[in-house]
């Protein structure tokens, strides 16, 4: 008999068994427990099918012809999750935490698997794992205008030992109008959140967690309202850089990309750099000026930073003025300056 297990045992399970995700495809690229595998009992012309018998003529005959499609798939399914199977256990998961998981865990467990189910299906996941994103956690954010390596100094800082939650790399997404330049596609925002929480839940609460100082919205994803408002109530450590030092980050950085990615970054900020702005960052883009651009975009940029450190609680940002790019020696001189705060 299948066991039915909690979101929480469910995750620690998960962490040495394999996850079984027997929704459709298209259910799972929308979003799914990261590291889990895809056997969909239905295809998704199939679920729409069992679907539209069940409302138009019940339960009954909607599992009929559940059991007509399923039948011959049955040892496929088998061969699949013995094949993925680890000491012949595995855990399964449907929507709901209903018949398609039962019905799939039944079959592997006849098949002579251990299977564990879900309570609650990935709903049930998803619902965790947002509460998760509300527990108090020692949050240390590394603050500093566009340009200051602030992910190169958080790696540095995290080769160290410390623990680093990079949404920017979660999210393939630099957090501004040239934040997706050189990134993989970004994520659904639902698989975004369920990366975040994978991340998230492998921290320990009670040491140091880093994070970079971001917006709530990077492209198409969000940060989840819980964390965020964790991010903006806590204690935010700001390297300063001379702005001469960040147009050469940003050169390095963009220099000789594809050029119409740029002008079309520079276009999402036109309403704000102006058209005669905008006109002379195309016009330098064109020519390869690229130090102008960065000069440009970056006055732009400073001016909404400062906009949005203003909203923070006073006396909660402590600054560190640097005078070269090297984010090794100042993730270092952080981490010796944190231990007398």
């Amino acid at each position: 008999m299948p066991k039915q297990i909690f979101a929480e045992e469910f995750l620690k399970q998960a962490q040495y068994l394999p996850v079984i995700d027997v929704r459709t495809p298209a259910e799972w690229e929308q979003g799914h427990i990261p590291g889990s595998v895809n056997i969909p009992l239905f295809s998704n012309e199939e679920r729409v099918k069992v679907g539209t018998r069940y409302k138009n003529a019940g339960k009954e005959f909607a599992v009929e012809m559940g059991l007509e499609i399923v039948g011959p798939k049955m040892l496929d399914f088998v061969r699949k999750a013995k094949k993925v199977a680890k000491d012949k256990q595995v855990l399964v998961h449907c929507w709901r935490g209903g018949m398609r998981s039962g019905s799939m865990a039944w079959l592997f467990e006849t098949a002579g698997l251990k299977a564990s189910t879900l309570i609650g299906g990935y709903k049930g996941y998803r619902h965790y794992i947002r509460e998760q994103f509300g527990l108090t956690a020692n949050l240390i954010v590394l603050g500093g205008y566009t340009g200051s390596g602030k992910t190169d100094i958080l790696k540095a800082i995290e080769k160290s030992g410390e623990q680093f939650l990079d949404i920017e790399g979660i999210a393939h997404h630099k957090g501004s109008a040239f934040g997706t330049i050189g990134q993989l596609p970004q994520l659904t925002n639902e698989h975004f959140e369920n990366k975040l929480a994978e991340a998230w839940l492998s921290f320990d609460k009670t040491k140091r967690i880093w994070v970079e100082d971001e917006s709530r919205t990077l492209g198409m994803n969000n940060i989840p309202d819980p964390l965020f408002k964790q991010m903006r109530t806590a204690k935010v450590w700001r390297v300063i850089i001379p702005k001469t030092e960040r147009i050469k980050r940003l050169v390095k950085e963009y220099a000789f990309i594809d050029k119409a990615m740029l002008e079309d970054a520079v276009h999402k900020i036109e309403r704000r750099l102006g058209g005669l702005h905008t006109k002379q960052c195309l016009d330098a883009i064109q020519l390869e000026n690229y130090t102008f651009v960065a000069d440009v975009t970056l006055d732009y940029y400073d001016k909404g930073y400062e906009h949005g450190n203003s909203k923070r609680v006073p006396g909660s940002i402590i600054n560190i003025v640097i005078e070269k790019d090297e984010p090794e020696k100042t993730a270092q001189l952080l981490l010796d300056k944190i231990k007398f705060v």
